[in-house]
C-alpha cells in the first residue's frame, strides 16, 4: 500500500476512534523508526487510535537489540502488552526480552515481509492491523507459543544458514533497494549468491537430529509454517510444524546445481508439494534439538564459517550451531 494511502486511512482511523472509554490496559508500543514503512506522522496517528482503548506508551529503538532492553523492562513494569511496531527483527528483539515472562507480545506490520505477524493472523496492513488491535480489547486472549533457540539466541519463526543468510545479508546491506524493491531485490539476491557462491566451492554443512546424520549446503530451521513470503504468496520449505506444538522442522539442501533449482523454486510456492519433499532436502519433523556445523576447510586447515540469519535478520558467521525447541516461551495475544 502507497505511504500516503495509508497515512490517509490511518487518520480516518484516529478521527473515528476518539476516547470515549477508560483505558483498561497498560501498552508499550515499541517503534523501529527504520523499518521500510514506519514514518513520524505514521507512528503518531497509530498510536492516537489505539489510545481510544489502551493506556498507550511509544518508545523507539535506537541502536541493535535496543527492543530486547526495552522489553525485559516492560515486563519488569508491569505493563499489560507490548507492541512491536516494525518488522521482524523489531519482533525478534522483543521476544527475546520477553522469553519466560507473562507479558504478552503482539505487533503491527512496519517491515517489508511481516511474516510472524501474518502467521499469526494480524492483517498485513497497518490500518486493519491497528483495528484488529483495538477490537482484542474486547476478546482479551493470552496464549503460549513456543520459540527456538540458536545458541543463546531465539527465534521467533525460523533460523537458516546457507543460501537464505547469504541473501539476507546481501538485502540488509542495501535498506534502501530493500525498501524500494521488495521481494524482487531479494529474488535478484537469491539468483547472485546462487551463482557466485554455492554453485561452486560452497561451504558444506553436516546437521544432526535424533540420531540422524545429513550433509548439505544449507539448513533451514523452522518453528512455524510459512518460512516466509514473496508478496503474498506464503513460500513454504518445512511442513508438519506448528507455532505451538513444541518441537521445530528442519530442511537440509543437500546440493545446488542448475538442474536442481527450477524443480526447488517450483516447489517453495507449492502447498500441497513443498520444498521438503524434493529429492535435493532431507527434512526432518518432530525436532528438539540439532546441531549444524561446518564441514568444510580452509587452506589452513580450519573450518570454514557459513553465514547465519534468524528471523530475518543477518546475525554474522559461525562454524557450529546449537539449536532446540523452546516449547511455550513466549505469551503473545493475536
Amino acid at each position: 500500500m502507497p505511504a500516503d494511502t495509508a497515512l490517509e486511512r490511518a487518520e480516518e482511523l484516529a478521527e473515528r476512534l476518539l476516547p470515549e472509554r477508560t483505558p483498561k490496559r497498560r501498552m508499550l508500543v515499541i517503534v523501529n523508526p527504520y523499518a521500510t514503512t514506519v514514518s513520524d506522522r505514521l507512528r503518531n496517528l497509530v498510536v492516537y487510535a489505539l489510545q481510544s482503548r489502551y493506556s498507550v506508551e511509544a518508545i523507539d529503538t535506537e541502536k541493535r537489540d535496543h527492543a530486547t532492553q526495552i522489553t525485559r523492562e516492560a515486563a519488569r513494569e508491569g505493563y499489560d502488552v507490548v507492541v512491536a511496531f516494525g518488522g521482524d527483527g523489531t519482533v525478534n528483539e522483543a521476544a527475546n526480552g520477553l522469553v519466560g515472562s507473562e507479558t504478552p507480545l503482539t505487533a503491527l506490520p512496519g517491515g517489508s515481509t511481516n511474516v510472524w505477524a501474518r502467521t499469526l493472523g494480524i492483517p498485513n496492513d497497518v490500518v486493519d492491523a491497528t483495528e484488529h488491535l483495538l477490537a482484542l480489547a474486547d476478546d482479551w486472549a493470552p496464549r503460549k507459543i513456543d520459540l527456538g533457540l540458536v545458541d543463546e539466541r531465539y527465534f521467533v519463526f525460523a533460523c537458516g544458514v546457507g543460501i537464505d543468510a547469504t541473501v539476507v545479508e546481501r538485502v540488509d546491506a542495501h535498506p534502501r533497494l530493500k525498501s524500494s524493491a521488495g521481494p524482487y531485490y531479494y529474488s535478484w539476491c537469491g539468483v547472485s549468491a546462487f551463482y557466485r557462491k554455492y554453485l561452486h566451492n560452497a561451504v558444506r554443512v553436516r546437521c544432526e537430529s535424533g540420531g540422524e546424520a545429513v550433509e548439505g549446503i544449507t539448513a533451514i530451521v523452522q518453528n512455524s509454517d510459512p518460512f516466509t513470503y514473496f508478496a503474498s504468496r506464503p513460500i513454504r520449505v518445512c511442513e508438519g510444524i506448528a507455532i505451538d506444538d513444541g518441537t521445530l522442522s528442519l530442511g537440509v539442501l543437500k546440493r545446488a546445481t542448475q538442474r536442481d533449482m527450477p524443480t526447488l523454486i517450483t516447489r517453495l510456492f507449492s502447498a500441497g508439494k513443498p520444498a521438503a519433499r524434493h529429492r535435493q532436502v532431507e527434512h526432518f519433523d518432530d525436532v528438539r534439538s540439532a546441531r549444524v556445523e561446518s564441514i568444510s576447510e580452509d587452506g589452513d586447515g580450519k573450518p570454514r564459517p557459513f553465514p547465519v540469519q534468524v528471523d530475518g535478520d543477518y546475525i554474522g558467521e559461525s562454524t557450529r550451531l546449537e539449536l532446540a525447541a523452546e516449547p511455550g516461551a513466549l505469551t503473545i495475544v493475536a
